[in-house]
């Protein structure tokens, strides 16, 4: 077995979603959350099959995010993976509808950060082993640091 690191592409003001999902028609179904939450979103799916003839199934509304989506999803190469770009929209108001459909097993990340993905690798295919998302902590947040993250959340629309 080898293990890799494998470097995720994220335009700027982007977001990632990556998961593991099961069956083939995942692209669709994703693609109509998408679409379903929010008409402004743009956005490009791949998805790795792991049987039959092993395609990357690629679906979006954006040819860009759709080009390195599929750029991410042959780096990864792991079966029943799915990598999702997005932009003009935020991961946390797809990812409920996202875990819910039914053939989603698993969420890695969901991020703007810089990802690395760790993948195994043996003589039948690559398998993900988890992320590294973003940086080291600097240090604990003081009260200055509190207000500014409140100050936020309310700036862009999450809190009162």
């Amino acid at each position: 077995m080898e293990l890799k690191s494998v470097t995720i592409e994220i335009l700027q003001d982007c977001n990632l979603i990556l998961g593991q999902t099961h069956f083939i028609k995942t692209v669709e179904d994703l693609y109509e959350i998408m679409v379903g939450i929010s008409s402004q979103v743009k956005f490009g799916i791949a998805f790795c099959e792991a049987s039959g003839p092993c395609l990357i199934r690629i679906a979006g509304n954006d040819r860009t995010l759709q080009d390195i989506a599929t750029k991410n999803a042959q780096a990864i190469g792991a079966g029943h993976s799915f990598v999702i770009l997005l932009k003009e929209a935020y991961p946390i108001n797809f990812l409920n509808a996202i875990k819910q459909c039914p053939e989603v097993c698993k969420i890695y990340c969901a991020t703007a950060n810089p990802v690395e993905v760790i993948v195994a690798e043996t003589q039948q295919g690559r398998g993900i082993l988890g992320v590294i998302d973003g940086f080291l902590p600097k240090g604990i947040e003081g009260s200055e640091d509190v207000k500014a993250r409140q100050d936020l959340l309310r700036q862009i629309g999450y809190k009162l």
